[in-house]
């Protein structure tokens, strides 16, 4: 497969597979992430590791607003943000007059591999994907010329030789996206890829090393995702693909901080998607 020199040439000639490969850890992975930290980061970060490491269990009731804006010196209006924002991300649910409950634990392997402190921008990071790739994914149905399927096929390849490895394959993974974006033939998509980089490769190998860590078939049906993004850019189908792409990114996120859609057949997924379509 052919690779470039930078993202910068595949906003060129859109011809680009990926940057070379990187070392196998996540550990540095973490400088694409903005140190720019809200008070509202902090509050959702420190209620947020508190739930994945159990203090806060599914089903109990989190302190109230008054005893969390004291216990994090900040005032009641910035433990809001951040309970909205942890309810928004399926965490937290709120029962009108009881206060607010934890609905689920995040997987608790996220901690060995995304320090705390990122999770908040990690979790913008997917939000942004979602609409920006699939907005990407349907021009690309409606663009793409027969050099761009081949190149995004080539893509989706790879990534099946290397779940049969038993490998990361962020690289890959970061190709197809890029091969996706790079078939919509606007430069501002690819040059959107080449700013947040370092944020999307660290969202994927923490995605790719959970996985890893459970079983293969998490991996698999990350890659019955890919296929249904490849089927519809194939056939021209921007109203699937965009769906296709939005179902991807966002379940990624939600197999991360969720801890859920693990084992979800190809057939649900579709059904899914066609009822986004719908």
């Amino acid at each position: 497969m052919k690779r470039v020199n930078s993202l910068r040439d595949a906003s060129q000639d859109g011809s680009a597979i990926g940057p070379e490969p990187l070392a196998g850890s996540i550990i540095g992975a973490t400088a694409g992430i903005s140190s720019d930290e809200t008070l509202g980061d902090r509050v959702y970060a420190a209620i947020f590791d508190e739930i994945v490491r159990g203090d806060l269990k599914p089903g109990s009731r989190l302190p109230s607003e008054s005893i969390l804006a004291e216990r994090h010196t900040v005032s009641r209006p910035i433990v809001r943000e951040a309970l909205a924002r942890l309810r928004d991300h399926g965490l937290i649910y709120s029962r009108q007059g009881s206060g607010s409950f934890v609905r689920q634990r995040p997987d608790q392997a996220v901690l060995r591999f995304a320090p705390v402190a990122n999770i908040a921008d990690i979790q913008r990071c997917f939000e942004f994907r979602a609409s920006f790739e699939g907005r990407a994914a349907a021009l690309a149905a409606e663009r793409r010329e027969p050099s761009h399927l081949k190149r995004i096929k080539a893509c989706y390849d790879e990534l099946e030789h290397i779940i049969k490895q038993g490998s990361l394959g962020v690289d890959e993974d970061f190709a197809f996206h890029l091969a996706v974006a790079a078939a919509a033939r606007n430069h501002f998509f690819t040059s959107t890829l080449a700013m947040l980089e370092e944020q999307i490769r660290f969202g994927m190998n923490l995605m790719r090393n959970l996985s890893l860590q459970r079983s293969s078939e998490r991996l698999h049906l990350v890659q019955e995702e890919h296929r249904l993004v490849l089927e519809a850019v194939t056939r021209g189908d921007a109203v699937a693909a965009q769906a296709a792409m939005i179902y991807h990114v966002d379940h990624a996120r939600k197999r991360m901080f969720e801890g859920s859609v693990d084992g979800v057949p190809s057939a649900e997924a579709s059904s899914s998607i066609n009822l986004i379509i719908e």
